[in-house]
């Protein structure tokens, strides 16, 4: 049996047992005032709420206009007693959750959630959730175009730029949302219910903030814990840890793989992605007719696929969005060719396990650039594939010392004090044919405000090497 939908919207609401959740004359707090704190602050001012935002910033860009709706603002600190006499704490997912201002409310008995949670008790339409150690946005941009290929009234969000809280004003009973969600937003969910909700794939990541693993993937798992029989995981068969999480839920399990064999899900049999059931094979798109660079952007086009066929979508829809889909900007994002050597931008590769993969793309002849905040893991696990292609390093910020380290031996290391020298470095050291990839490893916080930000610098630096022929 091929892939449908299984619940028709009319029967399946996300509030539920929510539906009576009110703010109105509570005091809240909003802590952090990046885009999903001042979404939050904005819902809850028009749900009838008394709100206060803080952030540790002394200046906020959208304070002013926050004021003008009656939101109070208290920055630069946390003042003593603000969290603790308030009715109700809303976390950005930038704040740890651990954080002593918060971990005192806890302690105090004030509820702590985090904005995805305030966001989905007031939606009214379904929701697919997406997460994963790699390719959630990817998956996520995917999976709207392919529903509004298919005629479906799909709002994408969550981590991937848009904040959920954004769009409940919007959300109707036939809308669809489709959300990222990253581990900060999950450790903060308590009733959050996906309809259908995506486990990529899962390695190490973050453990600059998780404590362990462990915490890292308990954070992950809490996509499935409020899932029921009548709910649907969708998991990669090729990844154990992620096959293995989605399977202890109490939805159906459905599965996509690249290489596991599979008797049912999404799966690539002989050049065709097909949805694959019990009546056979049905062919949705050809493998050549994926835009994207890398075989392990292919999984994410299968997950994408499985989710939005589980949501309705027809063949023909599947075919059309992928074929006309080119990525995402700073997802293995092709920037363009300077005198015989290509270069290709893949700042969102923020973990070892991501830029494993996307090294994994290139043959011999390849100049990476990595480094920034480095976020936890073992670097080494990089040295064969950086020694299997003869590849060089140009190393960056906080990390380059590690990445001496730990790539002794393995590959050529040179370091550099910024974007343009990496870029410059990385152009000199390629030989003509090869290839010079942005696969930081890490974070960026270091010395660009995020990882958009450092992919747009590394496409300016191109630019300019283009530019001046040097």
């Amino acid at each position: 049996m091929s892939l449908v939908a299984l619940v028709e919207p009319e029967t399946y609401g996300q509030q539920g047992e929510m539906s009576e959740f009110t703010v109105r004359g509570k005091r809240v707090v909003v802590v952090g005032g990046a885009a999903s704190g001042v979404a939050a602050a904005r819902l809850l001012v028009d749900r009838g709420a008394a709100v206060t935002l803080t952030d540790l910033r002394p200046t906020l860009g959208q304070a002013a206009d926050l004021a003008s709706i009656g939101v109070s603002l208290a920055l630069g600190s946390h003042p003593e007693g603000l969290l603790t006499d308030s009715d109700l704490v809303v976390l950005s997912p930038g704040v740890p959750a651990d954080h002593p201002s918060v971990a005192a409310a806890r302690a105090a008995g004030v509820p702590v959630i985090g904005e995805v949670e305030l966001a989905s008790r007031w939606l009214r339409g379904r929701v697919v959730a997406i997460t994963g150690t790699k390719g959630k946005s990817t998956t996520t941009a995917l999976t709207g175009r392919i529903l509004e290929a298919a005629g479906v009234r799909a709002l994408v969000g969550g981590n991937i730029g848009t904040p959920l809280a954004s769009q409940v004003a919007a959300s109707t009973a036939g809308t669809v949302h489709v959300v990222e969600v990253s581990s900060f937003q999950l450790e903060t969910t308590e009733t959050f219910h996906p309809w259908i909700a995506a486990l990529l794939n899962l390695s190490a990541d973050h453990l600059d903030r998780h404590a362990s693993v462990e915490e890292y993937t308990a954070a992950k798992a809490r996509i499935f814990a409020r899932q029921t029989v009548h709910d649907i995981a969708v998991a990669n068969a090729d990844d154990a840890r992620a096959l293995a999480l989605a399977s202890a839920g109490r939805a159906r399990v459905v599965r996509f793989a690249r290489e596991a064999p599979i008797d049912a899900g999404v799966t690539v049999a002989d050049g065709w992605i097909v949805d694959r059931g019990a009546g056979g094979d049905t062919r949705l798109v050809k493998t050549s007719d994926v835009r994207l660079i890398g075989p392990h952007l292919l999984a994410d086009v299968l997950a994408a696929a499985a989710i939005a066929r589980l949501a309705g979508a027809a063949p023909a829809a599947v075919a059309g969005a992928v074929g006309a889909f080119t990525g995402l900007e700073h997802a293995m994002e092709m920037v363009g060719e300077v005198r015989g050597v290509r270069f290709v931008n893949d700042s969102k590769a923020t973990n070892i396990d991501a830029a494993r993969q996307a090294i994994e793309t290139f043959g011999r002849g390849l100049v990476v650039i990595m480094g920034g905040r480095f976020k936890g893991g073992d670097l080494r696990l990089l040295r064969p594939v950086l020694a299997s292609r003869g590849a060089s390093v140009v190393a960056i910020g906080e990390a380059a010392p590690l990445m001496e380290e730990a790539f002794d031996g393995a590959a050529i290391v040179r370091t550099a004090a910024s974007m343009a020298e990496a870029v410059r470095l990385a152009m000199a050291a390629a030989a003509p044919g090869g290839s010079v990839l942005l696969a930081p490893a890490c974070a960026s916080f270091d010395m660009f405000e995020n990882y958009a930000a450092r992919g747009r610098a590394f496409k300016a630096e191109v630019d300019a090497l283009r530019r001046d022929g040097r």
